[in-house]
């Protein structure tokens, strides 16, 4: 069974710091940033390392565009091809192809210093092999800077450059900065759910859609920070699928009774919904937070809250206490309307 992610912060005084390790209800947590991500023991080996920057590459190339996961024995033709190039767009595609070609090599001869490690010889930190492994991850996170992710949003740049960390960093080091990035990630999905359950309490006929994005920012926060390697994956992953199959069709209970501007009220809020919905599913993808679309749809919340959601409350709000005081409904022939309506 799994655990929720987040639990509530303490008080300031009693606060954890980042790194602080805990048992809770059995499975071992790292505190970051208000958070107790899943943690995992793993071995300080170079062939780690090497499987580690491996789930990285396979990761980063499944989020980016299509067509750049070029074999790391063509980079010498990769790379002549793009210094030939004069078209500013052929360029730009090349130069993915390149941080490709670069991050296949690197990862190509990682694999070989590991099979030597594993017959016996040391390869020192400075010899060549390992000074062109880093050479190669470093113009891979150079060139991949003109990738384009999948998704059309942010985030890629952060996958991107997560090979060279792990190739230039301890793994102490690496996974706590990784450990730190899914806290953030939880973070920003909890304000994604936060916006949409605050700016539509009240509103009756998306009552149905709370418990669905409450769900689904609790699955998705699991999802994020649980490794496919995990006993506990088969149960996350299939909440998390399911949470975001439940929620994305959904519609609003709309009453018959409604005016022209509750359905547009209706029409826009399902949009900002779905919309949360995936941001929210992208970032448990990515695993990492994506602050700038996070804050563009937060700001596109208020003021779709400002313009029909706030007026709309009060005056139900209005209309609820008039027909308290006085015992009769403020409209006792409303006229039927359809969506055709509109």
């Amino acid at each position: 069974m799994s655990i929720p992610a987040a639990v509530l912060k303490p008080p300031i005084a009693e606060m954890p710091a980042n790194g602080t390790l805990r048992e809770i209800d059995g499975q071992s947590r790292v505190y970051f940033e208000g958070y107790w991500v899943r943690h995992y023991d793993v071995p300080h080996t170079r062939a780690y390392t090497k499987s580690l920057i491996d789930s990285l590459t396979r990761r980063v190339f499944h989020h980016a565009e299509h067509g750049i996961n070029t074999p790391g024995d063509r980079l010498d033709e990769v790379r002549e091809a793009f210094d030939a190039e004069q078209d500013l767009p052929k360029k730009r595609v090349l130069a993915a192809m390149l941080a490709g070609a670069c991050l296949n090599r690197g990862s190509d001869i990682l694999t070989r210093v590991v099979e030597l490690e594993h017959l016996g010889v040391t390869v020192d930190p400075e010899n060549e092999l390992l000074q062109e492994c880093g050479r190669c991850f470093m113009w891979a996170l150079e060139y991949g800077r003109l990738i384009r992710p999948l998704t059309g949003h942010e985030g890629l740049d952060e996958l991107w450059g997560e090979p060279f960390k792990a190739f230039s960093l301890s793994i102490d080091k690496f996974l706590g900065s990784r450990y730190l990035k899914l806290a953030l990630t939880m973070r920003a999905i909890d304000s994604v759910r936060d916006q949409i359950i605050r700016m539509y309490a009240g509103v009756g006929f998306f009552a149905p859609f709370m418990p669905l994005v409450q769900e689904l920012a609790e699955s998705a926060k699991s999802a994020c920070e649980t490794l496919r390697t995990d006993a506990d994956y088969v149960q996350i992953w299939p909440r998390f699928v399911a949470a975001a199959d439940r929620l994305l069709p959904t519609e609003p209970e709309v009453p018959q009774s409604a005016d022209r501007r509750q359905y547009t009220l209706a029409r826009r809020g399902v949009a900002l919904i779905r919309e949360g919905g995936r941001l929210i599913i992208d970032m448990a993808n990515l695993r990492v937070p994506m602050p700038k679309t996070t804050r563009e749809y937060l700001e596109r919340c208020e003021r779709f809250r400002e313009r029909f959601v706030g007026p709309i409350a009060a005056e139900r709000q209005l209309t609820s206490e008039l027909e308290a005081r006085t015992g009769t409904p403020a409209n006792p022939a409303p006229q039927a309307r359809g969506r055709g309506d509109e």
